[in-house]
This record gives C-alpha cells, sequence and structure tokens, in this order.
C-alpha cells in the first residue's frame, strides 16, 4: 500500500470525524465505527428509541463523505416497487422502460426499516449483498459506492415487525446511540439547528475518493496470527451462542482492515478486532438457554474478553 495515500487518507478521514463529531455530540466511537463500517464496504444498522439523532448521525455522514444521499421512509404500507422502481409501458417504443426508485444512489438511509412488512423489507437484500438489482429478467447495477444504512425503532415499540436473521446478517454493525452526557445534551439544548448545521456541511471526499479508499482497505495486510484470533472469536462465539457464520466471519475481518486503516496502519494487529468486535456480533448472537439472562452485547463483550491475544 503506499505509504503517502494511507497518511493523507487517514489525515482527511480525522477531518472528517472531528467535523461530525462537532454535530453529532458525544458520541466519539460511534461516529469511528460508522464511518468504519462504511470504508469496510458494509452497511450498518441504527438501533434505538425515535429522537436519539440517528437520522441527524446518517445525513451528516453522507455530506462529509460526498455521496449523493436518499431517503425512504419505511411504513407498513410501502411497497417492493417504491424502493426498487417499476417497468412503465412506452407507447412510442411499444415496449417496457425500468424507472429506477431511490434504491439507486450512493448513500441510502431506509429510515425506520422495521415498520416496514417483511416482504418490503426483502426488497433490500440483494442490493446489500451484490450492489446490483434483477427486475423483469434484468439485471441493473447500483452506482458505486453504494450503502445502505438503516434506522429502526426497538421491537417493543407498537407497528414494528423484526427483521429476519438473513437480513440482519447482511448488515456488518449494528450500533446504538444512546442517551448523550448531560453536557453534551445541554449543548444540544442551546445550540445551532442541527438540520441547518448539517445542510451547511462541506464534503471532505468525493465519491471517487472513497471508493479508492475502499479498495485500499481491501489491500490492508493481516497476518497468519491476527487470522489466528479472529478464528478463536469465531468458534468461541459458536460455544456461547448459535455463533457467526462464515460470512459474519470476513465481515469481521473487513471491518478490521478498515479500523486499522483508520488508525494509519496497513496490517491488522488483535486490538483492531477488538475496537470493531461488538458491532460486528450483537446483531448476529443468539442466546442457549441457559444464557437467556444476558443482552447479545454482554455475550460479545464476554466473547471478546475471553479470547486470549496471542
Amino acid at each position: 500500500m503506499d505509504k503517502k495515500f494511507l497518511e493523507e487518507s487517514s489525515r482527511k478521514v480525522q477531518t472528517l470525524l472531528e467535523r461530525a463529531g462537532e454535530v453529532i455530540v458525544d458520541k466519539e466511537s460511534v461516529v469511528k465505527l460508522g464511518v468504519t463500517c462504511l470504508l469496510a464496504g458494509g452497511h450498518f444498522l441504527l438501533e434505538d428509541r425515535p429522537g436519539m439523532g440517528k437520522t441527524s448521525l446518517v445525513k451528516t455522514l453522507s455530506k462529509l463523505l460526498g455521496l449523493q444521499e436518499q431517503r425512504i421512509q419505511f411504513t407498513n404500507d410501502l411497497l417492493p416497487a417504491d424502493i426498487l422502481g417499476t417497468s412503465i409501458f412506452n407507447k412510442n417504443t411499444q415496449s417496457f422502460e425500468f424507472h429506477k426508485g431511490p434504491l439507486f444512489a450512493n448513500f441510502l438511509l431506509a429510515d425506520e426499516l422495521n415498520r416496514a412488512t417483511p416482504k418490503t423489507q426483502s426488497a433490500c437484500l440483494q442490493a446489500m449483498e451484490e450492489s446490483r438489482v434483477s427486475m423483469d429478467g434484468q439485471s441493473y447495477d447500483l452506482p458505486q459506492p453504494f450503502f445502505l444504512v438503516a434506522t429502526q425503532n426497538p421491537q417493543e415499540n407498537i407497528g414494528t415487525f423484526p427483521l429476519p436473521e438473513s437480513q440482519l446478517d447482511r448488515f456488518l454493525m449494528k450500533l446504538q446511540l444512546g442517551f448523550p452526557s448531560r453536557e453534551a445534551e445541554k449543548s444540544i439544548l442551546s445550540g445551532r439547528d442541527r438540520n441547518q448545521w448539517i445542510q451547511e456541511l462541506q464534503p471532505v471526499f468525493t465519491p471517487h475518493e472513497v471508493v479508492e479508499m475502499i479498495e485500499a482497505v481491501a489491500g490492508v495486510t493481516v497476518s497468519d496470527s491476527a487470522l489466528d484470533y479472529l478464528q478463536d472469536i469465531v468458534e468461541k462465539s459458536r460455544t456461547l451462542s448459535w455463533g457467526l457464520s462464515p460470512r459474519a466471519a470476513r465481515d469481521f475481518n473487513k471491518a478490521a482492515k478498515a479500523y486499522a486503516f483508520l488508525e494509519g496502519r496497513p496490517f491488522v494487529i488483535p486490538e483492531d478486532y477488538q475496537a470493531v468486535g461488538v458491532a460486528v456480533m450483537n446483531h448476529r448472537l443468539r442466546h442457549h438457554q441457559d444464557l437467556a439472562d444476558k443482552s447479545a452485547e454482554q455475550l460479545a463483550q464476554e466473547i471478546i474478553h475471553s479470547v486470549p491475544i496471542p
């Protein structure tokens, strides 16, 4: 990997994190993990109560990354065609023409994803896995880079449909913002309007530069000992719960490589796996009956802490 490119990219990422931190206060770790997920080429899920700043975080990241953003407000009457697009008959050409839906964007905010029915939720599956969609026997590539960031309300909220495991597994990370500290909340109450602030943000990157960074992340090296450490974590997860799938293990490795890139290193160390581990695992773990009293996040932390560093 080119050392100059790594240093320059790492410097600009730090600028991005600083500017995002001015808008999304007191949530530096969540913002950093969100950027890590995107540079790994993944999608992430934000789960929290309404009004916690989920949408503001997503808009801030898309603006600073210089990406074309589309937003879909998911409701229980939304149809797959409202997301993907539809074929309309053209009288002049006597043929059907495909009109692309809002999914065809660099950065898609799927707001309150779990308010839609499972049929509509599943419309995003192929796009998340392959960056393309198939309609009427034709395949259509999505713009690059393509990121889907979803927000969802807690399942106990009225009017929600739980995301199936096949959908959850396609999110590289699941993040939660939580309540701000008292001092941070005071600055929110007395500060500028966040929506106006976000509109005035200037991009730090161009879409082409984002693609270059994603390609560079793929070139971050992983030693055999680091891979052994990752496999130890994955195997441990399979003893305490239903465990991580091979796709989840692959995503775990990609996230660690992206985190190393953010830190300005062309190689992965065990601490990179520890930094991203809970966010990668917490939506993929399912307890055995005797561990039902623990949350998925607690279980993920237990797995990380119980595996010795080589």
